[in-house]
């Protein structure tokens, strides 16, 4: 908690100041949930950084091992034709590390192609900080990649061993400052529901909802479906782009 002095801190959360301090400093990387769970209150942490705390303090305290060669996520085959029944819904599921592994064509021409790019290219967050058309795309640009980083460093969180993770904060530190900002700032974010707003090269703009599910028998695949307001601007134009992929393959609306 902001203002907060070392001391008080530990006295909130029951324990010694010299406990919290080599807590703190990393000189004692065993806490009991009792004590992370009290630290969690005296700092008025939500659910979502409590559980982040608490996944950290297990990375610290598990033993070093040698680590494995990362394994690269598939999506089922059901779950594939699944996506392409959502013909009047945008709909695709992600990945750890915010990838993109499947997607439908509508999601497709509504965001950008993610399917048709290498394979080291299909990230959400990559492609929101770095490419032009996602700073064009997005109405709230800022808010929607800073919670995007939020939600990679929830991920880091959980697999604090993932080297293809540690690959992609690299680089998108030296390629953004924006990024070593936000990143900075230990912000976590677990998306759920919500609303999109964009500014679509064909269309206009058009306001999305999107529902947030979990794979179930899946390891961190999350199947987003977007949906509009019954009877709105947004709904006719979403037709309008569903229209469009019935009539012709799917590209990026900027061309790419």
């Amino acid at each position: 908690m902001p203002g907060l002095r070392r001391e008080e801190v530990a006295a909130l959360a029951g324990v010694s100041c010299d406990y919290y301090t080599r807590l703190e400093q990393g000189r004692h990387k065993r806490p009991s949930e009792t004590v992370l769970y009290a630290l969690a209150e005296a700092l008025q942490l939500d659910d979502l950084a409590t559980r982040h705390l608490i996944d950290l303090a297990r990375a610290i305290a598990a033993p070093q091992r040698r680590l494995p060669k990362p394994s690269v996520q598939r999506v089922r085959p059901s779950l594939h034709r699944l996506l392409d029944t959502f013909t009047e819904h945008p709909a695709f599921i992600r990945g750890r590390r915010t990838d993109v592994l499947a997607m439908n064509k509508l999601a497709a021409l509504l965001l950008t192609d993610f399917p048709a790019k290498p394979a080291r290219d299909r990230n959400l967050l990559r492609w929101a900080l770095l490419d032009e058309e996602a700073r064009q795309r997005y109405v709230d640009w800022e808010k929607v990649v800073s919670s995007m980083v939020g939600t990679l460093r929830l991920d880091a969180g959980r697999h604090p061993d993932d080297p293809l993770l540690a690959q992609l904060v690299g680089d998108l530190s030296v390629r953004s400052e924006q990024f070593r900002r936000w990143w900075a700032d230990h912000r976590v974010v677990e998306r759920r529901d919500g609303i999109k707003r964009l500014d679509h090269p064909l269309v206009g703009r058009i306001d999305v909802f999107y529902e947030a599910l979990e794979v179930t028998g899946e390891e961190a695949q999350t199947l987003f479906v977007y949906s509009t307001d019954p009877g709105s601007e947004s709904e006719s134009k979403l037709r309008v782009l569903a229209d469009r992929t019935r009539s012709a393959p799917v590209e990026s609306a900027s061309g790419h």
